[in-house]
């Protein structure tokens, strides 16, 4: 019988590692190909990953709670002859960035090298490949970062050139964030009496990704107030036709978005990222929005390409998202990629907020409530006292990337984008 290394799969393109949380077969059991194997657990989601062939469980690698890194063998599988699963790894999400084979002639690699570590494995580029990815200035982190579909992991030209056609969209990879080393120390305390509450396993990540953010980025927060009385009286009167035209709801969070996301256009630094002495600048505009789950944990699913959707595909494309994250359902490549991060506290009750940035990005949004004030307005005939909707906005950045000025600029430009309403918008 032939041996099949089944590999921890990639989960999203800045999912480092996962934890085991259940191994659905033992050492022994026979499964079928796309039957699940074991559930993992990332910083974002759980997922159920299922067998890239059938056979016989071998070996079990790890057990239950360990974390393992991407690409690492975590089960055996003893297969009846040649081992050639209909499903590749890479197939399942995102393949990781591999370095090229070192077996290729050293004078057909010297493409530039990017920013990021590749691992190693067997990926092979062809001198086709090659000549191709020189021509067009693509480096190998590049290469290994394209969804394959030629056998035994090979790079075709045909994958090549629909990546080329397609702009190029993995350009950069995440930043994947280390730890460094800096350990919060126990506080010694009285408890008290009451009771004692386990913290869940995505409590426990979100506890350290937020203290992890702190001590990696100095935060500074920016505040602007704005005057939103134009568009909560648009969208009053549209989100009735606006449900019964789509089949969508509107809600206020795509308004919010679409604003964001055309300020990030006119100040690009703001959607960045810092890789050691580098600063990435993103050329996608991916939102993420902190989500409450019914766990009452939070999450943060993504609008990718904000920037280049309308007011129906943001709405659309949140709605589902919400929905998915109300049953349970997100799954990693929901999660991850997010280039800017909005958080509306708002939806609380609170009237501000100070946002903890989600890492790697360079700042995140808090939009709070909406609430009616009266507000002194300089009309023609002199100033009056009118009753408008305001709401203020908060901006936590980043100031190893971001300064003040930028950071005020940005701001103030999403409030004149949100006071800018055309209240005679067509929907």
């Amino acid at each position: 019988m032939s041996e099949y290394k089944f590999k921890m799969p990639r989960l999203g393109e800045s999912i480092t590692e996962a934890a085991i949380i259940k191994w659905f077969k033992n050492v022994g059991d026979t499964i079928d190909q796309d039957e699940v194997l074991l559930e993992v657990a990332t910083d974002k989601v759980d997922s159920e990953v299922p067998s890239l062939v059938s056979g016989i469980v071998s070996e079990l690698l790890f057990k239950q709670n360990d974390v393992i890194s991407i690409g690492e063998t975590i089960a055996i599988i003893k297969t009846d002859g040649i081992v050639l699963p209909a499903k590749k790894e890479e197939d399942y999400k995102q393949k990781p960035a591999q370095e090229a084979n070192k077996a290729l002639n050293k004078s057909s690699q010297k493409i530039k090298q990017g920013a990021f570590n590749v691992s190693n494995s067997n990926l092979f580029f062809s001198p086709l490949i090659i000549s191709i990815a020189k021509e067009q200035h693509i480096s190998f982190e590049e290469l290994a970062r394209i969804p394959l579909t030629g056998d035994e992991g090979r790079l075709r030209k045909s994958d090549l050139m629909s990546y080329i056609e397609e702009g190029r969209p993995f350009k950069y990879a995440q930043p994947v964030v280390t730890d460094n080393g800096f350990k919060v120390p126990d506080l010694k305390f009285d408890k008290g009496t009451g009771k004692i509450v386990e913290m869940d396993r995505m409590r426990q990540m979100i506890a350290d990704r937020m203290v992890f953010s702190k001590l990696t980025s100095p935060h500074v927060t920016a505040y602007v107030e704005a005057d939103l009385t134009e568009m909560v009286h648009w969208r009053k009167q549209a989100k009735i036709s606006f449900q019964e035209k789509y089949n969508e709801k509107l809600t206020f969070t795509p308004l919010f978005i679409e604003s964001v996301a055309k300020a990030i256009v006119d100040f690009p630094m703001i959607n960045s990222s810092l890789d050691g002495k580098n600063i990435i600048v993103k050329d996608t505009i991916n939102v993420g929005m902190a989500t409450a789950l019914p766990s009452g944990n939070l999450i943060v699913p993504v609008v990718r390409d904000a920037d280049k959707k309308n007011l129906k595909e943001l709405a659309s494309a949140i709605n589902s998202l919400s929905l998915k994250a109300r049953e349970n359902k997100l799954k990693a490549d929901d999660t991850s990629g997010s280039t800017f991060t909005i958080s509306n506290v708002g939806t609380f009750g609170s009237v501000m907020g100070t946002p903890i940035i989600n890492q790697p990005e360079a700042a995140i949004l808090a939009t709070g409530i909406i609430k009616k004030r009266a507000e002194v307005m300089e009309r023609a005939e002199g100033d009056t006292i009118e009753i408008r909707h305001m709401m203020y906005l908060s901006l936590s950045f980043d100031h190893r990337i971001v300064d003040g000025f930028l950071a005020g600029s940005f701001l103030k430009r999403i409030a004149e984008n949100l006071e800018g309403f055309d209240i005679k918008r067509k929907i």
